[in-house]
């Protein structure tokens, strides 16, 4: 009995292997560069968002300083971005954040992030899809929503107040074009988003020629005769002003990291580069350039728009719903909300596209790899997902059409930034892994596959830790005083500090965001609670960075380690956090239904299953191969130089 438990847990934390030596082996097209995949994630980041955020956050966060929180939340979603651009360059296979899981923590890891990024793309496209309906009628009048009011209203609760019949028509549009090829669809995106960008030039160039820098100095006597003509106040004595104390930085620095929080969220979208692993020319070195170029100009943008929407007119007098064309009008230059209105419109094609593109490609490699239904990874004549692209355009179609999706959004933060968190903890755990971790091992009897920085099999890993835990052979002063190479012992001290930290960081962010008033009130319990937590996570990060990381090297690297990836987990969990409890319900009922596709379906039909269960009868081991293993371990500086070439591979290209 105890064997099978045994077992049945190894077999959720077997990991995949990825054979580096035939990346050109791939069923999808190779067609896409560099510049398709900046403009990719431009498009997917710098969404309608930056039309209507800026103003929302000024007026009611930051004021003048919003430039400060876009900057915060820049360096928190680069630090993320970091952690991809790593991944990508070691593991240039479609699947982003789920193959990176699958690779290094295992295969229920693996599942239960790309279940949540599926629900994050499947929100995401449908409240998009509706967000465009719905500023397209607006334009137009607001004939659409008065017509299908009128003729299909709904009135039940949890649906929306009439079905969407254009957003339905944009979803299946979009799904009709990913479906013909990848190669039209980043072309189709290019000119959105080079038309997005032209147009934001247009707004930052036009805020600062018709800007006044005296509205980043607003003194609070002004703020407080406004605030009293507001109200219509009689008596004016003692009245505090609603709009902060005036200055770059109205509502203090604590409102500035509030603004900060909030714009976060405006750089969520980097992350669908990575899923185009198998669709790059150069993956290796396009994956990183393309995540880092993209998320420097969407932070520009963000930076310049609303630095001129702030210079152009008062904080306290934007509109919080459309602050663009209400800045031009103030100006007097009210024709130019016409062209926010096109260059809205593109943002939102743009970023529909982005919600649209990686959700097939997350569907398309888990069915390929067998823990989803097989029928998705089917393929096109021209190498796109077909079967995976209609499936998805399918669903959120159905979610626009029927469904009231402002109480689903939040269920897409808690799916963006697990995935996050667990990227930062893959790429901790990768650099600390043996040299031997990347080395070609024989499989099958078949040519040479590489475990994409697995190590050794699974049950050598679990021995390991047991091993560890019983004291057998490692001490403190093993641990403080480790080799000068990574070895199975000091990787698994690094994967046992993860573990720990990270629990350390939920304890810490949950005292801090629901018993805030106990650390104001200086009470015993919550001061002890946290010191302790803050000594357990200091020796943590002591731990790990006394361990040796592997020599092996690629064509990018997080810098910082581990404190970057740390700092980036720590960010991850906090936002995490602050989410309603209604949203946690809600993600509960779908990690639910996850499980049992999972546990009746996946774990059973998995790939990494049917190899484990054929190893032993493909493979044979021997002695003498066991012996010649090692004798290549030991290979010295040429064998490792040689399979560090080999790893980081030349160009791939296919015709499509």
């Amino acid at each position: 009995m105890l064997g099978q438990v045994l077992s049945f847990c190894r077999s959720m934390v077997r990991r995949k292997v990825v054979d580096m030596s035939s990346l050109e082996d791939s069923k999808l097209c190779r067609c896409l560069g560099t510049v398709d995949l900046i403009a990719l994630g431009v498009g997917s980041t710098l969404g309608a968002g930056v039309y209507v955020l800026a103003g929302e956050v000024a007026k009611g966060n930051s004021g003048p300083s919003i430039v400060i929180s876009f900057l915060i939340a820049a360096l928190a979603s680069v630090m993320a971005g970091l952690c991809y651009a790593e991944f990508g360059a070691r593991v240039p296979k479609t699947g982003s954040a789920y193959l990176y899981s699958y690779v290094t923590v295992g295969e229920v890891w693996a599942f239960i992030t790309g279940w949540n990024l599926i629900l994050s793309y499947v929100i995401g496209t449908s409240s998009v899809a509706r967000a465009w309906s719905g500023t397209f009628d607006e334009l137009i009048g607001g004939h659409i929503e008065s017509f299908c009011k009128t003729y299909f209203s709904m009135n039940a609760p949890g649906l929306a107040q009439y079905p969407d019949f254009f957003a339905v028509c944009l979803i299946l549009l979009l799904s009709g074009l990913l479906s013909f090829g990848v190669k039209e669809s980043a072309w189709v995106n290019k000119v959105f988003t080079a038309i997005n960008v032209l147009v934001l030039l247009f707004v930052i160039i036009s805020g600062f020629v018709k800007g006044d820098s005296l509205n980043w100095k607003i003194s609070e006597e002004s703020l407080v005769n406004i605030t009293i003509v507001t109200r219509n106040l009689s008596v004016t004595a003692n009245v505090s002003s609603d709009y902060g104390a005036g200055g770059f930085m109205p509502y203090g620095f604590s409102g500035t990291l509030a603004g900060a929080a909030t714009c976060f969220y405006a750089f969520v979208g980097f992350d669908c580069i990575a899923t185009t692993g198998e669709e790059v020319k150069n993956p290796q070195k396009a994956i990183p350039i393309g995540i880092v170029v993209s998320l420097t100009v969407c932070f520009l943008a963000y930076f310049g728009v609303s630095a001129a929407l702030t210079l152009m007119m008062p904080y306290y007098l934007l509109d919080e719903k459309s602050p663009l064309p209400m800045a031009f009008e103030y100006v007097g230059w009210g024709p130019a909300k016409y062209v926010v209105a096109v260059g809205s419109l593109c943002a939102l094609s743009t970023s529909l596209l982005g919600s649209m593109f990686p959700l097939p490609r997350i569907l398309f490699a888990m069915a390929r790899d067998g823990i989803l239904f097989k029928f998705m990874s089917k393929v096109s004549k021209r190498q796109s997902p077909v079967a995976a692209t209609m499936a998805a355009g399918t669903t959120a179609a159905i979610m626009a059409f029927l469904f009231d999706l402002k109480a689903l959004v939040d269920m897409m933060s808690i799916g963006t930034l697990l995935a996050y968190s667990l990227v930062a903890v893959c790429v901790l755990i990768l650099r600390y892994q043996p040299d031997g971790a990347l080395e070609k091992r024989p499989c099958n009897g078949e040519r040479d596959y590489l475990s994409s920085e697995e190590g050794e099999s699974d049950l050598t890993e679990s021995e390991s830790h047991l091993n560890m835990l019983k004291g057998g052979g490692s001490t403190l002063q093993s641990i403080l005083h480790p080799p000068l190479t990574p070895s199975e012992h000091s990787s698994t001290v690094v994967n046992m500090s993860v573990c720990v930290l990270v629990l350390v960081v939920c304890v810490v962010s949950y005292l801090t965001t629901y018993h805030g008033y106990s650390i104001i009130g200086m009470e015993s319990w919550i001061l002890a609670a946290l010191s302790v937590s803050i000594l357990i996570f200091s020796g943590c990060v002591f731990m790990i960075c006394r361990q040796p990381q592997t020599n092996k090297k690629v064509s990018f690297m997080v810098p910082l380690l581990p404190f970057l990836p740390i700092l980036s987990i720590f960010v991850n969990i906090y936002l995490m956090v602050q989410l309603s409890g209604d949203t946690w319900i809600r993600f509960s009922v779908w990690m639910a239904v996850g499980f049992l596709i999972y546990f009746g379906y996946g774990m059973w039909h998995s790939v990494e299953r049917q190899r484990h269960l054929q190893g032993p009868i493909g493979t044979g081991s021997t002695t003498q191969e066991k012996s010649q293993t090692n004798r290549e371990k030991q290979g010295g500086v040429d064998a490792g130089a040689g399979d560090q070439e080999r790893f980081i591979c030349p160009e791939k290209t296919s015709q499509c």
